[in-house]
Formats: C-alpha cells, structure tokens, sequence
C-alpha cells in the first residue's frame, strides 16, 4: 500500500493521474456536446433529451460525482506538479526562449486551467444550481445566452479549452506510454483535431440559440 501511494505522489504519478482523469473529462466533452447538439433538432428534441438524462436519477449523480472527485483529482495534481516545477527553477529566465515542440497550449496550461475551473464553476451556477422550476431545459439555456456579454464570454471559454485540450490530450497519450515516433506524429493530429471539434461545437451553440430564440 506504501508502494501504490509513494508511486501515486511521485512525479511520474502525478502526470498518470492528469493523463488519466484529462482523458476521462475529454470523453465526457465528447458525450456532453453529442448531448448539446440536439438542439439542432428544435426545442422539442433537446428538452426531450434533457428530461431523459434527468430521469436515469441516481445513475446521473453517481456520474456526477465521479466528475467532482475526478475534477478534484485533476485540479489538486495539476497544482501539485506546477509547484513543483516551480520549486525545480525558481529563478525564472532573463529571456524565454522557444523550446523544441513548447506551444501555446503547452505554455499556457496552468493558466488555462485555472481560467476553465472558473468558467465551469460559472457555468455550473447558470444552467445546473439554478430553480428550474417552471422552466424547460431550452429556456433556461435562451434565457443565459440572450445576455451578449454571456455569448462573448462563453466562445472565449471555448477557445482557451480548445488550448488546453490540444496539448493536454496529445500529452496524456504522452504520459501513458504511447510516446513513439510511429505513433505520436498522429496522435499530435487527432488532439487538434479533436479540440478543434469541441471549441467549434460548443462555441456555436449559443449563436444558433441566440438566432431561433
């Protein structure tokens, strides 16, 4: 037992654990914008599928809280290992100089991570801890994105996602071994494509709700 938690907090554990929960968190974006994408069917079809995944009850909040503790997880190594990068050089350059394969993405990766535990804290509050009482799903969804500054807020939170998931899906192959010449080049081009594909998909979404509203 000593053994698992000693290689759980070393630096090779911490990045498993990123890798993992940062995989876990991309199939739910993936799932969470099939699931949004009903609204392209009309209202009748998106409050349909939200009432569905209300009914599954207690299997929706075990889900729910296995998000928490993998955000939690997340959240609490990513601070952990940034400490401790900090600790490993803390006199910071005169001059910053590119480092082979160092991108934004790479760069920016606390930085967007702390800007997304805010916009889902913020997002939470909008459209889940709120009194739905009296109102379906799609209105509570038109009623938040009818404030412009909402709008131009939440395709800006898409992007710095799409930042962070870029490098942090091509790095959590990276971290769980599948760091190979063959197979990295490709895997470099799926994490963009893949953020790509969840920042558009989310970011046009309160567009298109804002035009049939």
């Amino acid at each position: 037992m000593n053994w698992f938690i000693s290689t759980l907090w070393s630096s090779i554990g911490k990045k498993l654990m990123m890798a993992i929960t940062g995989l876990c968190f991309c199939l739910f974006l993936l799932g969470h914008l099939a699931g949004n994408l009903t609204v392209y069917g009309g209202k009748d079809l998106f409050n349909a599928y939200a009432e569905n995944l209300h009914a599954l009850g207690p299997l929706i909040t075990l889900i729910e809280i296995l998000l928490l503790f993998l955000a939690i997880v997340h959240v609490l190594t990513g601070c952990f290992l940034f400490y401790g990068n900090f600790r490993a050089r803390p006199k910071r350059y005169i001059k910053k100089k590119s480092v082979g394969g160092r991108t934004i993405g790479s760069a920016t990766m606390p930085y967007t991570g702390v800007f997304m535990l805010g916009f889902i804290i913020l997002h939470l509050l909008n459209f889940t801890f709120i009194d739905k009482a009296d109102q379906t799903s799609f209105q509570i969804i038109s009623n938040t994105f009818s404030s412009p500054f909402y709008v131009m807020f939440y395709m800006i939170a898409m992007v710095v996602i799409g930042f962070h998931v870029s490098h942090g899906l091509w790095s959590a192959f990276q971290s769980i071994g599948a760091n190979h010449p063959k197979y990295m080049p490709f895997i470099h081009i799926v994490s963009i494509v893949f953020s790509l594909l969840i920042g558009a998909g989310f970011g046009v979404l309160p567009v298109y709700i804002t035009l049939i509203s």
